[in-house]
């Protein structure tokens, strides 16, 4: 078998979806997206296919991986990373499909029967966007704290954050998992004051307190509060994760299946989390490609805890024939996908249909004296 051709497709809310073609006529699925520079990255698998891929046997996962990463010399990075990470995502769906299992039987089998999924928690009424992604069924929910902070900020804004986590916990009662994700937002000063009046609230984990070039502070905020952390979505590939394990400062590691490498790298960078003690969340806010490639990880995976996904929301478009494989009982829980590989047969039609060049880009966020925060 060998791989003939490949097409891109960048579709709303904010991916980019890989269509990867065999000469045995077997299709693999992945999504190379960097999100806000979709085109960016579009070009880099355009590269990495033609150099690599086209031509080359997709059973050769690991070869094909290595070749990617390696042979250019200069490695690593957003760009690359997220287009490797996508290309990784096809292959194993294409041997999957061609050897009639899931992913996470090639991968070893088995390590649950079901994985926990949690909702996203937005809006001007927080309470009762809450309650209502309870009542449809999740018993895990994350939100931010609902406030943009100035570098150092006064009282009146950390008690805002305050009021508005409590406002979610009091809404869900104490029986829901509440995580808070502040998308590496505050300053150093403000994360100390957040992890300690936050605390009460009795967070899951406090998510990207910093962001990622911050990583040496968390050991400090870590001493302040019993609240496990949680980073991990802004690295790239095993190497990145290694300082950050050997801190000893973070509890739950995030790396996203479409920027750290892909199926191959997410399930080395979880075995590595797993000898620190520390479990594995991983990030997917994106299209049910990369969260079915998730899942066929978290299946297989002993250290993995719960799964983010925002392919249940309303508002976001539904790329698959059937939907079904997202299925969840009351508490969020979703059964192992039992088809091959990633377990979902895309929508190719509508794929074509919503294709675009102008998906989404970043918001650009001001502070009050016009500077620019992080979104």
């Amino acid at each position: 078998m060998e791989v003939t051709d490949y097409e891109l497709f960048e579709v709303p809310p904010r991916s980019l979806l890989l269509k990867v073609e065999t000469n045995d006529g077997l299709v693999g699925w992945g999504e190379p997206v960097l999100e806000g520079r979709a085109q960016t990255a579009a070009e880099a698998v355009r590269e990495l296919m033609d150099t690599y891929i086209v031509g080359a046997d997709p059973y050769d996962i690991e070869l094909l991986w290595q070749q990617m990463y390696r042979s250019g010399f200069y490695r690593g990075g957003a760009v690359l990373m997220s287009a490797l990470s996508g290309i990784d995502q096809a292959l194993w769906d294409i041997k999957g499909k061609a050897l009639g299992e899931p992913v996470y039987e090639l991968l070893g089998g088995k390590a649950r029967e079901r994985i926990k999924l949690y909702a996203h928690v937005s809006g001007d009424d927080l309470g009762d966007a809450a309650r209502s992604r309870v009542e449809e069924g999740f018993s895990a929910i994350k939100s931010g704290p609902g406030v943009d902070l100035e570098h150092i900020d006064r009282t009146p804004a950390v008690e805002e954050a305050r009021e508005n986590v409590r406002t979610m916990r009091e809404a869900v009662g104490d029986d829901v998992d509440l995580m808070l994700d502040f998308h590496g937002k505050p300053s150093k000063p403000m994360a100390k004051r957040l992890v300690g009046e936050l605390e009460e609230f009795d967070p899951m984990f406090y998510e990207e307190l910093l962001g990622p070039e911050k990583n040496d502070l968390l050991p400090d905020l870590a001493e302040r509060t019993n609240v496990p952390l949680a980073t991990g979505e802004r690295l790239y590939g095993r190497w990145e994760f290694k300082t950050l394990l050997e801190s000893g400062a973070v509890d739950v590691i995030q790396p996203d299946i479409s920027h750290a490498g892909g199926i191959t790298e997410l399930r080395k960078i979880a075995s590595m989390a797993e000898t620190y003690d520390v479990a594995l969340a991983p990030h997917s806010p994106l299209s049910s490609v990369a969260l079915a490639a998730s899942l066929q990880v978290d299946a297989c995976t002993q250290n993995a805890i719960i799964q983010e996904q925002i392919v249940l929301n309303e508002d976001v478009p539904n790329y698959l024939t059937d939907m079904s494989v997202f299925e969840h009982d009351d508490q969020g829980y979703v059964d192992l996908p039992s088809a091959p590989g990633l377990g979902i047969e895309v929508d190719e039609d509508f794929v074509r249909e919503m294709a675009t060049e102008d998906a989404w880009d970043a918001p650009v966020v001001r502070r009050k004296d016009g500077s620019i925060s992080e979104w």
